[in-house]
């Protein structure tokens, strides 16, 4: 009897099982997913410095060269000047955060402070249906409303930065509400609470509680924009002209690296000169993405301490 109780208390139950299956499952989850990640970052890393390392590009001229034309000198060296693409990426990411910062926060505040409970439900679902519309909608409204409003209102083609930032102000401003949305609701109540019962007024409690407060989140917010601004693609392609030129102007054309990406790659073959070129703008496109995940991260961490 004694022997039969032994067996069963030492006997693995079924509970026992299905926390060793969850954990392997967990386990063989990650692994994969490090080893999908690992293996993207090694192939554009690969095909990235290839440009550098078989076609003798100087690494110099390619991050302050003009001249797109992946094609060799009388030197031996590509013609790779990546710089005005590098410039169009940062002028139509930097001036769409600029335009989407104070609609963003408005909104936020506004949905979170001073909204009623219907209206907040209908600009939920306004949010979310912009975030639904597919990038190539948005390219061709701001192709035949932006362009048109902007060469008949302040010159040029209407093609060109201001343009791209526009197109890409709509498209990354649900977003950037939302996760601003987020952060305003996350303050808690009490700071409210105890700013009124200091005297302060409501749009005194918001401004200097509230989104101090809120800060770090709201950065955050931008930042993730910006980051779905710099790899946009067929949205600003539509509208910026497509010019591998040095942006002298807003109502200029110019192009982004994923514009030229994108339109380039198909037509190149691997191994090329001018494919490589193409997977170095690749690579800075990544380098990018991780630099913008950093700057995040450091955001969360400050808000931590």
């Amino acid at each position: 009897m004694r022997d039969e109780i032994r067996e069963k208390i030492q006997k693995n139950s079924k509970a026992t099982y299905q926390e060793i299956f969850g954990k392997l499952l967990v386990s063989i989850s990650i692994i994969v997913i490090l080893l999908i990640v690992s293996a993207i970052f090694g192939f554009i890393f690969s095909k990235g410095i290839a440009t550098f390392t078989e076609n003798n590009a100087q690494v110099k001229d390619f991050f302050t060269g003009t001249n797109w034309n992946p094609s060799m000198n009388e030197k031996g060296h590509p013609q790779v000047g990546a710089l005005p693409m590098i410039l169009g990426s940062f002028g139509v990411t930097l001036l769409a955060a600029i335009f989407v910062t104070p609609f963003a926060i408005g909104t936020a505040l506004y949905i979170t402070e001073l909204a009623s409970k219907k209206m907040k439900k209908i600009l939920q679902i306004v949010i979310e249906l912009l975030v639904g519309i597919p990038s190539v909608v948005y390219g061709f409204i701001g192709l035949n409303v932006v362009v048109p409003f902007i060469r008949e209102n302040f010159g040029g083609t209407g093609y060109g930065i201001l343009a791209g930032a526009v197109v890409l102000f709509v498209m990354i401003l649900p977003t950037v509400t939302s996760l601003t949305v987020d952060s305003l609701k996350a303050v808690p109540k009490h700071y409210r609470s105890a700013s009124l019962a200091l005297g302060a007024t409501p749009w005194q409690t918001m401004f200097h509680v509230t989104l101090k407060a809120a800060t770090s989140g709201i950065l955050t917010a931008i930042v993730f924009g910006m980051a779905r601004a710099f790899g946009e693609a067929l949205a600003v392609q539509m509208v910026i002209g497509n010019a591998s030129l040095m942006p002298t102007s807003l109502l200029n054309p110019a192009s982004t690296l994923t514009n030229v990406l994108t339109m380039g790659i198909g037509n190149t073959v691997m191994g090329t000169v001018g494919n490589n070129a193409l997977w170095s703008l690749a690579l800075v496109l990544l380098a990018m993405s991780l630099i913008f995940n950093l700057i995040v991260r450091l955001i969360g961490r400050k808000d931590i301490k």
